[in-house]
């Protein structure tokens, strides 16, 4: 066990993770030059499109720091897990430094430390891990390298001369970075105490024909191929059909012992037995579990609905099997009378939202419709009664809400101090108090400011980066429920109340959110057989409104000659017909309207 380190790669999104591990797998000679590639792994589509890691990959690599060829002496086992960088992901890296003992704190030479570098730190602190800073991107010509030194510095405590430089790109320094590694993270400790099995669950994947493939760290005692093995929460037995390492794709090998980490096949094909946070271990043992992981806590909502219900089935399905690999995903059924059967599903943010309903749609190759997303409210009526609510249908209706609380959160913004007059204006507009200011580094400010959940998922992201020309960056943390004034905004369609279009929003910007909506709708609805009415309700009122002109037909344009009555009577025909249609026809909402409509301007 002295020859192994577990260790994790933390950074800010894009400062240079992902090509750091290529190197490392290149330097270690894990992967063959023929197979290599960039970002390799990330090995979903979308990573690699968006260029973002959104889900932790382990994988083990053997090296001997002095003969690289590996032909003799003590070769040590090297486990990463490389981690996601954005803060919708943060579920992910907290599950994958609890596997570790060390973490090397990855800091952009070109744009210094960012707001999510401080909460990835603060993680890794918590628990406990050995930090080694490391400066990459030191090839750009725009690399900052002695002043992110000083940042890094002066937020580690340490002298400027234990700071690793690096380049994912060139290679340069990465050898050191993984001597830095053997040396200063320790070898997990030896339990002396646990001789049966004992793992810690971080990870799943399902296998169609392997069933749930579980991803742990042992802590104690060794797991073969045949064991039997329990779930400790559950108390599901099963044999381990396969035991594996990961390099980086699964490769079984004889046995997993106590400080290494790797995978079991399972078999389990039914969910519902296996969790993230549980401990695997020998069947009918007396070892107590391992302490797993707080629950992840939703902070977005949006209802699913299939765009046929035929495949409400088959959505059922994709979300099961995508809950096994991202468990900060929650999911419940519901229904709407327009919409029919769907899910409200539970996210960690919007980035998040748009990555689950991405793979839904490639995955499982589904057609959706997603409705406004919405956070959680806790509401008191009339009578005393006190609900949760976290979907805009739900709220009741005006006049029944005595009080109404919102959650708050906690926001840190790093930003250049010539950007501070644009930040403060936009601040203001999102209902922000700020609670401090202090000088991060020469030229860098760091706002702490507190604010309504509501108003930071209201495009607050893109509209910081565009205040300050994309130099600014945010990380945030859930704060207490405090008392809201917000009213849900209701759309109707030829008098039907559209339940995917319903949202909550502040009071004083009802007006404004209203006559916007309308007239969004209006620009994007197909025109129907009949005048469209389209409103917006709120307080109790309708608050704008637009009508949508019907398409027109001459249905007397085959006729000729004869009497004017003749075309007379077809006309009151039509408008006879036109008027049964307008009071029993309903209005069929296309998919791309339904986005446009969820989607910000």
């Amino acid at each position: 066990m002295k020859h192994i380190r577990n260790f994790s790669i933390i950074a800010h999104i894009d400062h240079g993770k992902s090509t750091l591990a290529d190197r490392f797998l290149e330097l270690t000679k894990t992967i063959e030059a023929r197979q290599m590639r960039e970002q390799v792994l990330d090995s979903m589509d979308l990573e690699r499109e968006r260029g973002i890691t959104i889900k932790m990959q382990p994988v083990r690599m053997l090296w001997h720091p002095d003969r690289p060829e590996q032909s003799e002496g003590q070769i040590y086992q090297l486990n990463l897990i490389d981690t996601p960088g954005h803060i919708d992901f943060s579920y992910e890296v907290s599950r994958a430094l609890t596997a570790v003992e060390g973490a090397i704190l990855l800091v952009d030479a070109t744009q210094g430390i960012q707001a999510q570098t401080l909460t990835t730190l603060r993680s890794a602190r918590e628990q406990g891990l050995v930090i080694i800073p490391a400066i990459s991107k030191i090839d750009s010509p725009l690399a900052m390298v002695e002043d992110t030194k000083i940042q890094v510095a002066k937020l580690l405590g340490i002298t400027e001369d234990t700071i690793l430089l690096c380049s994912g790109r060139t290679g340069e320094g990465v050898d050191a970075l993984l001597r830095a590694v053997i040396e200063r993270v320790p070898p997990p400790t030896q339990t002396a105490a646990v001789k049966d099995a004992q793992a810690l669950v971080f990870d799943f994947q399902y296998s169609d024909h392997q069933g749930v493939i579980v991803f742990l760290r042992m802590f104690g005692g060794s797991v073969k191929k045949g064991d039997p093995l329990e779930f400790a929460a559950s108390g599901r037995r099963f044999a381990a059909l396969e035991v594996g390492t990961f390099s980086p794709k699964p490769k079984a090998t004889a046995s997993l012992s106590e400080g290494e980490i790797g995978y079991i096949v399972t078999g389990i094909k039914e969910p519902g037995f296996a969790r993230v946070g549980d401990t695997v271990r020998t069947a009918k043992s007396t070892t107590p579990p391992l302490e797993g992981y707080a629950e992840p806590k939703p902070v977005v909502w949006a209802s699913l609905y299939p765009e046929s219900q035929d495949d409400f089935t088959a959505l059922r399905q994709a979300l099961g099997r995508l809950r096994l690999s991202d468990s900060s995903l929650s999911f419940e059924e519901e229904s709407s009378g327009l919409l029919g059967r769907g899910f409200r599903c539970g996210m960690l943010g919007m980035l998040h939202l748009e990555i689950v309903t991405e793979r839904l749609r490639r995955e499982a190759n589904l057609k959706l419709i997603v409705t406004t997303p919405s956070i959680e409210y806790e509401i008191e009526d009339k009578n005393g009664k006190r609900i949760a609510v976290y979907s805009a249908p739900q709220f009741p209706d005006y006049g029944q809400i005595a009080r109404v609380w919102e959650p708050y959160v906690e926001v840190e913004i790093l930003l250049p101090a010539d950007y501070l007059g644009n930040t403060v204006t936009l601040l203001f507009e999102h209902e922000a108090t700020t609670e401090s200011t202090e000088n991060f580094s020469e030229g860098r400010l760091k706002l702490t400011v507190v604010m309504p959940l509501r108003e930071l998922m209201r495009n607050f992201f893109d509209k910081l980066k565009s205040a300050t020309s994309g130099y600014a960056s945010v990380s945030y943390q859930m704060r207490e429920m405090r008392l809201a004034e917000v009213a849900r905004l209701d759309i109707l369609v030829a008098d039907e109340l559209v339940p995917a279009f319903s949202r909550i929003i502040a009071k004083h910007r009802v007006d404004e959110e209203a006559v916007a909506a309308v007239e969004k709708l209006y620009g994007i609805l197909p025109r129907q057989m009949f005048t469209t009415k389209i409103q917006a309700q709120a307080l109790g009122r309708i608050v704008a409104s637009r009508t949508l002109s019907a398409m027109k037909k001459d249905v007397t344009q085959h006729m000729y000659g004869g009497d004017i009555t003749r075309k007379m009577k077809l006309r009151e025909k039509q408008k006879k017909g036109k008027a049964k249609m307008k009071e029993r026809g309903r209005v069929n909402i296309p998919e791309e309207v339904f986005l446009k409509m969820v989607k910000s301007d």
